[in-house]
Order: structure tokens, then C-alpha cells, then sequence
């Protein structure tokens, strides 16, 4: 039986017994029923066409996504730079973010003129501080260059972290909602992580450490940092011979010291011929120019019984005993710098280079100079042959002829300068091996040269990069060498040997400068990719990833004992980093320019930064490294190094740094008039 046959029978049983109230309350309750059914169906007959009506429309809502962006964006825009001054700082912090995530999802949905109608309207916001990303953004044209671009397929893949106060974040959180922009809710809930913090708004001079890159790229680096590193010196090494051999010479003694060394550097502030880039950029992609890094790496390194001890993973050269005296003669006469006592500069300038100077290098006791040329050449002047010869014979004049340009070589005689050549494009990179008789050179056209200084001839070329070698380095114990290129690796040579021993790839972009950790066990990267990274020699794989910077990575620098390095980027910011933990120790904000070269003293105490911005500045190493653990504790922000002094030049960018094992601090650069 139905329900409606059931409630017929117990009304007809309710009628026949006389219920009559019982039998109209059933009747009420049934017609109740009937009325909800009713209304149900009457509104879901209005329901279907309203659902109906809104499926036909999404096409059109789809044809609007584009402008849904545009005018997303826009809209942020505008409320952003309109916010108070207080703010203001804080909130422009998501712009970027969001433009170039929003330039990426509209190329990911086919929308692609849209797209670069978007990109060009906005990108002038961003130039200042981002040109280089927005550089490799532009070559974006499909859904599969998101894909086959690691560069724009790491940004999708991973979080942008943006610190901001509490008010910030919620003024952010009420415009979306008051203007429900569903599209910039999206991007800003998929994209970015927001680190807030309760109080006021940071200071301006944080932006470079509010906004981080956080997700795939940095967890495998947190995952690769936790590997374990030795970063101790070598056991057996010069500075556990200088202990055993005694203590080190009186201030008097080191005096004297000072002053022989002082006889041999009288002709150093001569002017030298050659010629390089001034102010501009220091490479570009397709006709690049990246001076050499500073060369910090000693075989005379600190002195401290705190610093562990590490066996070599590579033999290593023996040392003749007469050298190996010299040195530590020199270490025994080794000036103690601190933040009092600052070094003196010996600094070396090259003029009427007609900006073609590439890379300048110093050796280690500062008597030879060598420049890298766009012309392919490699020039090497000798300062005591500066100093015995009349003083036009150490400069070019622009008017001067052939009669007057001074060349060294194999029958020369009196000359200014020794010319290499054998490479078919420009020198980018030139290093002295420790000893200083040989010089190594790199190329735009993929290879490294080892040169004799005392020969004056070429030895060996060593084929093995692809693209063009930004950088070389001859290790701290010479026998060694690393080189990086365009190809986005960096290799391990010895001279004895023309194929490569290892090969370093990982980073995303060119790698643009190398340097060796002082025990020979590792090397160290930067990369245009923003990051630095560690590598281990014997096996060849990446040990740390050091995640900070905001733009390219030009120079790099070991601490004395190895437990510190210093990189320097192009928006010149220097980064101290802790090798053992993979932290960032501090940040140096003071230059304005791109930082090409840096250089730690003998003892490790200062840290010497040159820039393109004309100036060499000094940082006290000692003082921030001793009382980093406690102010951090304290306050949560990390220490700032200390500057203790600027040097400025006239109009020189300072190409070039280098300690002697004295502790003189050597600097060379090229007069550039357009400054």
C-alpha cells in the first residue's frame, strides 16, 4: 500500500469511530504538506534558469579575466601609493609579487596579448629594483616557456614571504574585502606568505630583508644545509708552523717590516696603461663584462687555536722551503688590524683605458699587476720596472703613436708592461697563482689560459665551458683552478691536466664568480640566479645554498679560518655568511653601486668592499661576528656590520682588492671621466 492509500484507511477508521478532532488535525497536517512540497518545487523552478543563466554566462566571464587582472591590479596599485606615508613602504612590498604572478597566470590561460599589454603598462614600477628578473620575464611568449623556464618555473613553484606590521596586514586584508577583488585575493593567497609582526611598521632600510622566496626552492636548501661541512684550516699548515716556530715579532720588528715592504711599492699609485667599462653595468648578457672577484684566499690564513683542523680531500703542492721561509717571514711581520688600527692602501689606477678594461688582478705581495682587455690581450705590468723607468714609460697618452707604446717581450727591453695575447675575444677574469709565476686568464671565447710571468708565454689553454668564462681563481695552494661560465656551471682544474677534474652544476643562471675555501676542500659560486652556493670537491655536490640576495652575485670572499664568507651583489649588498649553520651572519648596506670585489685582512678581522660606486669601505668583522648570538636573542633582528671607514676615489670604480700577507691592502681600478 502508498502513503496515500494509509492516510485514506486511518481517516476513514477516525470517521467511523466518531474522532472527529483527531480526524481534522490530520487533514490540517496533511494539507500543510502539500504546500511545502509546493513551495519546494516552485522555487526550484526558479532556481534552475538563475543556475542555468550563470553556466551561459561563464564564457563571457572567462573573455573578461584579462581585464579582471588589469583592473585588479590597477586598483591595488592606486590604493597602495594613496596609503599613508607610515604604511606606504610596508604595502608596496606586494605589488611585485602580485604584477609578475599576474603576468603569469594570464600567459598560463592563452591570454597572451593580454598579457604583454599588462607587463608593459606596469613594468615600469619595478625596473629599479628587479630589472634583471623582469629581463628573463620578457622572453615569456607561451604556457610552455612558464614550464621550460626555470627561472619562471621556480617563481610559480614557490611562495614569496613579505614581512609587514599588523596594521599593515590588516588594511591590506579590509581593502580586498571592502572591494571584493576575487581575482588579487587569489593571487595573494596562492603566492605570497605574510610574516606579521605586532607594533610598528619596519623601517625603509629593511625592504631588502622584508621579502624572501620561500617554498620548494627553499626547502631543498634548508634540506641541503643540514649536511655537514668542514670548514677548519689545514692540518699542517703555514699558520701551525708559525706557531712552532715562535712568537711573532715586536711592533718595532714589524715596523721594519713595514718599511722594506714600503721600499718595494714607491712607483705603486703610477698611473698604468690599458682600458676598461666605468660606470655602466658590469656584464651584460650578450657582450658581458664581470670584473674579477676579490681574491682572498691565502695560504697565510688565521692564526687561532680555536679553529678546527681538516685533512686535504686533494694533494696538494709542496712548498719550496726558500718560499715557504718568505711567507713566514712575511706572517711574523704581519700588521695586527682591528677597528682601530686600519691598513694603509696601496691603490692603483689605469687611465686612458677608453673603457675597455675588463677585470683587474693583483698578485699576492702586490708587485705585479695584471689587466684583461675587450681587445683579447692581457696586459701584466711589474711595479719595480714602474719604478725604475721615467715616468712617461708607465703611462699611454690618447695622442701617443706606436713609437711610444712600450711592449715587453721575449728580446724587449726597457718596457712598460708585458702583452699577452692568444684569446679571440675579451678578457674577463685574470688570476695570479700564489707564488706569482704563473697568471691565469678567462674568456668570451670559452676558454682559460695559463700564462708564465717569467717566460712571458702561453702554456696551456684549457677547453672544456661552452659559453663564456666570467671568472677563474687559482686555489689558495696553487696546482688548482676554478672557473664559471655562461653555461651555468663552474669546473675544477689543475694545470697539469687539459680536461676538467670536476664539473659544478646546479644554479639556474650564469654563475658569475668563484672562490676557494682556504683548505682547498671547497669552492664557492655566485650566480645570476641571486643565490651562492657551496660545493664540495671531492665529490662535486652541493653542500649549502645560501638564499638572500635580490640581484646577481658578483663577488665573494673567504673568511681567514674559514668559517665566514662575504658575498656582494650588483644592487650592492654585501651578505656575511655562516658556512657551518648556512645562515646569513649579517647584511652591509652602505654602497651604492654594484660590489665587484672583496677581500678579508690576514687575520680576518676587517673586511675590505669595493664598489662601482668609486669608494673601497672597511667593515669590522670581529666586533658583529662576537656578539651576534646575543643581539639577536635580544632584539630579533640581525647585526648590522659596523663600517668603519669610506674611502673614496676621484672617479674610480675599484675593480680589484687584495691583503699582502703583510696586511697592506692593495686596490686597483680605472679613471673613468664619464663619473
Amino acid at each position: 500500500m502508498d502513503e496515500e492509500e494509509i492516510e485514506k484507511a486511518v481517516i476513514a477508521y477516525l470517521r467511523k469511530r466518531g474522532f472527529k478532532q483527531t480526524e481534522l488535525t490530520l487533514q490540517e497536517e496533511q494539507q500543510q504538506q502539500q504546500q511545502q512540497q509546493t513551495k519546494t518545487t516552485s522555487a526550484n523552478s526558479q532556481t534552475e534558469p538563475e543556475v542555468a543563466k550563470l553556466i551561459l554566462s561563464f564564457p563571457s566571464v572567462l573573455e573578461n579575466l584579462p581585464a579582471r587582472y588589469h583592473d585588479g591590479y590597477s586598483k591595488l596599485r592606486s590604493w597602495t601609493y594613496s596609503s599613508l606615508d607610515l604604511y606606504k613602504h610596508e604595502l608596496l612590498r606586494v605589488l611585485y609579487p602580485v604584477f609578475i604572478h599576474c603576468f603569469m597566470d594570464l600567459v598560463a590561460k592563452g591570454h597572451l596579448q593580454e598579457a604583454r599589454a599588462f607587463f608593459n603598462t606596469f613594468r615600469e614600477d619595478h625596473e629599479t629594483l628587479h630589472l634583471r628578473d623582469l629581463q628573463k620575464l620578457e622572453g615569456v611568449l607561451s604556457p610552455t616557456h612558464l614550464e621550460e623556464m626555470e627561472f619562471a618555473h621556480s617563481l610559480r613553484q614557490s611562495k614569496v614571504n613579505i614581512k609587514m606590521c599588523k596594521y599593515s596586514y590588516e588594511l591590506l586584508l579590509q581593502y580586498l574585502h571592502n572591494t571584493q577583488s576575487i581575482t588579487m585575493l587569489g593571487v595573494i593567497n596562492e603566492h605570497i606568505n605574510f610574516q606579521v609582526s605586532p607594533g610598528q611598521p619596519s623601517s625603509i632600510s629593511e625592504d631588502a630583508e622584508a621579502i624572501t622566496l620561500i617554498g620548494s626552492g627553499q626547502d631543498a636548501a634548508n634540506l641541503i644545509n643540514q649536511r655537514e661541512i668542514h670548514w677548519g684550516l689545514l692540518e699542517d699548515s703555514l699558520d701551525d708552523r708559525l706557531e712552532k716556530s715562535g712568537a711573532l715579532l715586536s711592533d718595532s720588528d714589524k715596523a721594519e717590516g713595514e718599511n722594506k715592504e714600503g721600499e718595494t711599492e714607491e712607483a705603486k699609485k703610477k698611473s698604468v696603461d690599458g682600458g676598461k667599462q666605468g660606470a655602466s653595468v658590469k656584464k651584460l648578457k650578450k657582450d658581458k663584462v664581470s670584473s674579477a672577484s676579490g681574491k682572498s684566499g691565502h695560504p697565510e690564513v688565521n692564526t687561532s687555536s680555536g679553529v678546527p683542523r681538516v685533512k686535504a680531500e686533494l694533494p696538494l703542492p709542496v712548498i719550496p722551503a726558500e718560499v715557504e721561509q718568505s711567507i713566514l717571514e712575511d706572517l711574523r711581520n704581519r700588521v695586527q688590524l682591528n677597528s682601530v688600527a686600519l691598513p694603509s692602501v696601496s691603490f692603483y689606477t689605469f687611465l686612458n683605458t677608453h673603457n675597455s678594461l675588463n677585470c683587474a688582478s693583483i698578485s699576492y705581495d702586490g708587485s705585479l699587476v695584471a689587466g684583461g682587455f675587450s681587445d683579447s690581450s692581457l696586459k701584466v705590468w711589474d711595479m719595480s720596472k714602474l719604478g725604475q723607468q721615467a715616468g712617461n714609460c708607465a703611462m699611454q697618452g690618447e695622442n701617443d703613436g706606436a713609437s711610444n707604446e712600450h711592449i715587453l717581450g721575449a728580446n724587449a727591453g726597457k718596457t712598460s708592461y708585458t702583452l699577452f695575447q692568444g684569446h679571440s675575444g675579451p678578457v674577463y677574469s685574470a688570476s695570479f697563482s700564489p707564488l706569482g709565476d704563473f697568471i691565469l686568464s678567462s674568456s668570451s671565447d670559452s676558454t682559460v689560459r695559463l700564462w708564465s710571468t717569467r717566460l712571458h708565454a702561453n702554456l696551456v689553454c684549457y677547453k672544456g665551458h661552452n659559453y663564456p668564462v666570467w671568472d677563474v681563481q687559482f686555489s689558495p695552494f696553487g696546482h688548482y683552478f676554478a672557473s664559471c661560465s655562461h653555461d651555468r656551471t663552474a669546473r675544477v682544474w689543475s694545470i697539469d691536466r687539459i680536461q676538467p677534474l670536476r664539473i659544478m652544476a646546479g644554479h639556474l643562471s650564469d654563475v658569475d664568480c668563484v672562490q676557494w675555501h682556504v683548505n682547498c676542500n671547497y669552492i664557492a659560486t655566485g650566480s645570476s640566479d641571486k643565490t651562492v652556493r657551496l660545493w664540495d670537491i671531492q665529490s662535486g655536490e652541493c653542500v649549502r645554498i645560501f638564499i638572500r640576495h635580490r640581484s646577481m652575485i658578483l663577488s665573494l670572499a673567504m673568511s681567514p679560518d674559514g668559517r665566514y664568507m662575504a658575498s656582494g651583489d650588483e644592487d650592492g649588498t654585501i651578505m656575511m655568511w655562516d658556512l657551518a649553520s648556512g645562515r646569513c651572519v649579517s647584511p652591509l648596506v652602505g654602497h651604492t653601486s654594484c660590489v665587484w670585489t672583496l677581500a678579508f685582512s690576514g687575520e680576518g678581522s676587517l673586511l675590505a668592499s669595493g664598489s662601482a660606486d668609486c669608494t673601497v669601505k672597511l667593515w669590522d668583522v670581529t666586533a658583529s661576528t662576537k656578539v651576534l648570538r646575543t643581539e639577536e636573542n635580544k632584539t630579533g633582528n640581525s647585526n648590522r656590520l659596523r663600517s668603519l671607514k669610506a674611502l673614496p676615489t676621484k672617479s674610480t670604480p675599484v675593480y680589484s682588492l687584495r691583503f699582502s700577507r703583510r696586511n697592506l691592502l692593495f686596490a686597483a681600478g680605472a679613471l673613468s671621466r664619464g663619473l
